[in-house]
Parts: structure tokens; C-alpha cells; sequence
């Protein structure tokens, strides 16, 4: 573990970790490497007054007057990364669920798939619910409801899926990656390996109108299936999917529809919940036709208030504190208190081919990255331009074979995108190595606890580097593990 002091060094690592672009490719000369000092630092440059506003945000406990549920996961973003430090992993490990059917993956949307959600209004601790809300069935009264606890429906026969909370250190150095990056880094793979780039539907303000929208693409890089294109859409869909708070703006680069809607336990969204929301206003059929929804869903409109041409609310600003938190995240500090085993497990890091996916590619951020807009364009939160770093991921999709989790990646509610395919389901993002060591599961559903065990899981377009580790002895398995540990 570094010890220096300071939030920031500057490393020059030509043979531990600056390694030039494409597989197998010798290392830079004197790759400047800036690295945080301890886990969980801010990165340099950025104010920390508005580092420390933007982890209040992160911290707070959200309750049912901000528009926690009906059903959820967590109530606090910290409640799931932490481990380590605010902004790691977790303990925490969602369920998904879902089926085929003629060979296309069904996500049971009626049934309110994929994600089954752990707590209810009724079912969660939670003071702020008035007790007269606890336990009761609406029976007239529009305030009193029981939400009931959401199972996996017996029409689903892939099962109790899980997917572990992931880290967020240095990825608003990766939001601020092009994506012609990422297309390059799959075009330099031999075509064994090569990964898959997965295009997100994304809604832009219209330029010329910015009550309007615009469909466009960008290159997912989050989550498990890399199905996130921006920390902005990966903080608006945490708020709706774990928190359960519904969020309606103009979000650079985010998908409109997939927030504004409440979940319903094994319902369509919003199907059962007129009424059951109980303290979070509700919208007229004019504002849902305003933000682009059908008139139908008017009613489920209901956690953020305002348009697209007017100013952000409470909950809309907490959705861009939680990005602007992320965003100046550093990566995680190497490791070298095992000089020799590190020094000898790098080329075999190489020599069995992990370096296919996990390149060794140095990334660095534009000249000029975009910000993230925490005070209404008062303040923002910026990455530093031309910021030299290695995540060790292409942050593209494999096909894993068995250890595929066979869960689509299409948004049910987006009728325009065809079902998954199983070969399709199989695909798992590239899980950037750095910082691993201050995990306590790897893998996508927590599986193993340790590297080995980790490289022994994969399958599919990993299973040749899985092999050569395997033929490795058990001396360089050990010096390959270490390396890994000490990124």
C-alpha cells in the first residue's frame, strides 16, 4: 500500500504499469501515472467544498418524503458502496430474473422484471412512513396502501440471478473517454477475443428546443453488461431502480423514460401504484405529455417536479451531486509491498493473454472534459484533462460462456430494441482490475474471494487465458495473482 502523503503523486512506472495501447504492446518509456495517495481521495484540481457537497449527497439517507419507494433496495447511495471507502464496493448483491422464450430473452415486464427489489414502504423500518400506512391495504383511502414484497414470478425459470454492487473509483476519468476510444480498443483485439461495443439509446435536449429531446447513441462503459453510458445515467438510474426515486430532466446523455416511472412489485410500471405512492405528488396528464410519456403515465410522474425548460428540483439536483461525487473519485492506489512477485507476475499478466480484455492500454482524457452541472450551471465538477491512467478493462461486453449471467440488456420499455439472444445474454463487461484487492467478492454475482478463483470462473471468450493460468505453476500463478492485487 503507498504510503506517501499528499492527495496526489505523479508515478513514473514504465515496467509496473505504463503499458502502451494494444495487446502485447511493449511499455511507453516514463508513462507520467498521476495516482491518489489513500482510497476514496478526490482527484487533483477539483474544489473540495464541492467535492464535500457532492459526498453529502452520496451519504444522505434518503426517506419516503423524498420519494423513496414503493418498492427498493436501499435507501442511500453509501448504503451500497462503501467497502473500503465511500465509492467502493459492496456487500450488497441484487436479484434479477427472467426467461426464454423461442430462443429471445423475455424480461417479464409485465411481471416486474428483471430486477427483483428487496424492501417496501410497508415492509421497510422506516420512520417517516406514518404508522397508519404500515401493514394496511388501500380500502378507500388513498393514502393508506400495502405494497407487498416483490418475488420472482413462477413464470421465470432463470432465477435468483445476482449482480454485486460494483466500485466507483476513477470512472469519471472513464465517462470522459470519446467514443471512438473504446471502438478502437475492440479493433485492435484478435477476433478470438474480440469484444462487443454496446451502442445505449440516449436522449439529448434538442438544441434548437429544450422542451424537446433528441434520440442519439453513445458507448455503454458501466455496469455488468455495460449497459451505462454516462455517470449522469448511472446516478439517475440508481435513484430509480434502488432507491425507487423517479427523476424527469433534460440529463445530458441519459434515457428519459427509464426514470420517470415508478416500479410496481411484478406489475408494469406504474400499473398498481394509483394512489400507493403515498407521499410523492402526482402529475397531470399535461406534464407527462410534456416530458414525452403517454398521457396513461401521468400519474406515475411523480418524485420530480418541473420540465425540461425550467429549474432543477431537490431530487433532480441530488441525481447530478451523485454523478459530480463519482466524477471526482481517484482511481485507487497501487500497491508495492511485494516488489519481486509483482515485478515477475506483469509479463505472465501478458503471456497467458489477460491483457486481451483487461488491456494494458494507457487511457488519457481529452484536453478540455466535459463537467458535470452540480449548482444549475454555477458550479461544476471536472475531471483534469489529459490525465494519464490504467483501469485494466476495454469496458466492452465478452461472450463468458457459463459465466454469463443470461439476463438481457435491453430496457423493456423500449420497444424499438429487439430481445437478447442467449449468446447475447452471455456477455458480461470487462471488470476493470484496479483497486481489487479492496474487494471482498469478485465477480459478477460475488462468487469467488479470491483472483484465482476469479481466472478459474472464466469461460467463453476467457477460457484460453483461464487455461494458461491453469498450466501455469503454482509459483506463477502466485507472482500473476500478485501483480493483479497490486493494481
Amino acid at each position: 500500500m503507498s504510503t506517501c502523503s499528499g492527495i496526489s503523486r505523479s508515478l513514473v512506472l514504465s515496467a509496473l504499469v505504463g503499458m502502451g495501447a494494444g495487446c502485447g504492446a511493449e511499455p511507453d518509456s516514463a508513462v507520467a501515472i498521476t495516482e491518489s495517495a489513500a482510497l476514496g481521495d478526490v482527484l487533483p484540481g477539483i474544489d473540495p467544498g464541492l467535492f464535500a457537497e457532492a459526498k453529502e449527497a452520496f451519504d444522505a439517507v434518503e426517506g419516503i418524503t423524498d420519494g423513496v419507494g414503493p418498492i427498493f433496495n436501499e435507501r442511500a447511495c453509501a448504503a451500497c458502496h462503501s467497502e473500503g471507502a465511500d465509492g467502493g464496493a459492496g456487500v450488497n448483491i441484487e436479484r434479477r430474473f427472467g426467461r426464454f422464450v423461442n430462443g429471445v430473452f423475455d424480461p417479464l415486464a409485465n411481471l416486474g422484471g428483471t430486477l427483483r427489489q428487496l424492501f417496501t414502504v410497508a415492509n421497510f423500518n422506516n420512520p417517516n412512513l406514518p404508522a397508519a400506512s404500515r401493514g394496511r391495504c388501500q380500502t378507500g383511502n388513498p393514502t393508506l396502501c400495502c405494497v407487498p414484497l416483490e418475488v420472482e414470478p413462477p413464470q421465470a425459470t432463470i432465477r435468483n440471478v445476482g449482480r454485486l454492487t460494483t466500485p466507483l473509483f476513477g470512472l469519471g476519468l472513464v465517462d470522459a473517454m470519446p467514443d471512438s476510444f473504446f471502438v478502437g480498443l475492440q479493433a485492435a483485439q484478435p477476433a478470438a477475443i474480440r469484444g462487443f461495443v454496446n451502442r445505449v439509446p440516449v436522449i439529448l435536449p434538442n438544441p434548437g428546443d429544450p422542451t424537446q429531446s433528441i434520440r442519439s447513441t453513445r458507448v455503454g462503459r458501466f455496469g455488468w453488461k455495460a449497459g451505462v453510458p454516462t455517470l449522469l445515467q448511472f446516478s439517475a438510474d440508481a435513484y430509480n431502480n434502488e432507491m425507487a426515486i423517479t427523476t424527469q430532466s433534460c440529463f445530458r446523455g441519459t434515457s428519459l423514460n427509464d426514470f420517470a416511472l415508478e416500479n410496481a412489485p411484478n406489475a408494469p410500471n406504474g400499473s398498481v401504484l394509483d394512489g400507493c405512492d403515498d407521499l410523492a405528488p402526482r402529475q397531470p396528464p399535461a406534464f407527462a405529455a410534456a416530458v414525452g410519456l403517454s398521457a396513461a403515465h401521468g400519474a406515475q410522474v411523480d418524485d420530480a417536479v418541473g420540465s425540461c425548460a425550467g429549474g432543477r428540483t431537490e431530487i433532480q439536483d441530488d441525481v447530478f451531486l451523485f454523478a459530480a461525487f463519482m466524477t471526482a473519485l481517484a482511481p485507487p492506489p497501487r500497491d508495492f509491498s511485494d516488489q519481486v512477485a509483482v515485478s515477475r507476475g506483469q509479463p505472465l499478466f501478458t503471456q497467458v493473454g489477460c491483457n486481451g480484455c483487461h488491456v494494458t492500454t494507457t487511457f488519457r482524457t481529452p484536453a478540455n472534459p466535459a463537467p458535470i452541472d452540480i449548482g444549475n450551471g454555477e458550479e461544476v465538477i471536472r475531471v483534469p484533462g489529459n490525465f494519464a491512467f490504467n483501469p485494466y478493462s476495454d469496458f466492452l461486453v465478452h461472450d463468458m460462456g457459463a459465466l454469463g449471467d443470461r439476463i438481457g440488456n435491453a430496457p423493456p420499455d423500449d420497444p424499438a430494441l429487439p430481445g437478447d439472444s442467449l449468446e447475447v445474454t452471455r456477455r458480461m463487461r470487462t471488470a476493470p482490475l484496479w483497486g481489487l484487492r479492496f474487494r471482498n467478492r469478485l465477480l459478477h454475482d460475488g462468487r469467488a474471494s479470491d483472483v484465482a478463483t476469479a481466472i478459474r470462473a472464466h469461460d467463453g471468450q476467457g477460457a484460453a487465458a483461464r487455461n494458461a493460468f491453469n498450466a501455469l505453476s503454482s509459483a506463477n500463478q502466485h507472482n500473476l495473482v500478485q501483480f493483479v492485487r497490486s493494481l
